[in-house]
């Protein structure tokens, strides 16, 4: 993380029985500002959370990441979606204020991305210009299909889904498609030789932090042609 850069804790109110933890990381004066979700088996501490946000930082993109509160709990058992879409949204409204007059993104790591667009989905996030999928998972591992993605064409707001070519909740056969029927909206970046985690073996010739690196820039060049969804 570079010396500027802050990381500042924060408490998140879903609803008035229900708080949550929230993390902050950014850099001075970004330019752009990801509200970031974590998956389904980790919660916003997890190394990759961490990684990603630091790299995110040193390219003047500030990271809002927070918990779901089955994690903040110390639970296993995921919350029932209604939760974690309310989860979402309250995140989203925090963001939108730290974000000033930045560009607001929204997304996450697997489940934390599908439950975000599964929330813009139902209604749109105000101010958020684009969502942004580190491993969509389009599917459950071994059981290929497109249905989690049905609710995507409800989405009104352009997508970016970074996707390894390892990825067994995704296979690219079944995403190509998913992201040609979104149309000029939808871009879909593979990284090379990534899993789910966006691991790559040792024998593919790259290291995990070329991968992160190759993951924010993606983002980077991404949110720079988005400008923001706020007057």
């Amino acid at each position: 993380m570079t010396p500027t850069t802050e990381s500042v804790e924060r408490r998140l109110r879903v609803s008035d029985s229900v708080e949550v933890s929230a993390l902050l990381v950014s850099p001075p004066r970004p330019h752009a500002l990801y509200v970031l979700a974590h998956g389904a088996g980790a919660g916003m501490r997890h190394a990759f959370m961490e990684a990603i946000a630091q790299r995110l930082a040193q390219r003047g993109i500030a990271t809002l990441c927070y918990q779901f509160p089955y994690v903040e709990k110390g639970s296993r058992r995921i919350d029932p979606e209604p939760l974690l879409l309310d989860t979402v949204r309250a995140a989203v409204a925090m963001g939108r204020e730290e974000a000033g007059r930045a560009t607001l993104v929204a997304g996450g790591k697997s489940m934390g991305g599908r439950m975000t667009s599964r929330a813009a989905a139902a209604a749109p996030l105000e101010g958020v210009a684009g969502l942004a999928f580190l491993g969509f998972p389009l599917h459950p591992a071994g059981q290929p299909g497109v249905s989690r993605a049905e609710h995507l064409l409800k989405v009104a707001v352009p997508l970016l889904f970074l996707q390894g070519t390892r990825d067994t909740l995704a296979e690219l056969d079944l995403m190509r498609p998913v992201v040609d029927k979104l149309g000029s909206r939808a871009t879909l970046h593979i990284v090379e030789h990534a899993d789910h985690m966006f691991h790559v073996p040792k024998k593919s010739g790259r290291t995990d932090e070329q991968v992160l690196d190759e993951l924010a820039d993606t983002i980077l060049t991404w949110s720079g042609k988005l400008g923001s969804a706020r007057a």
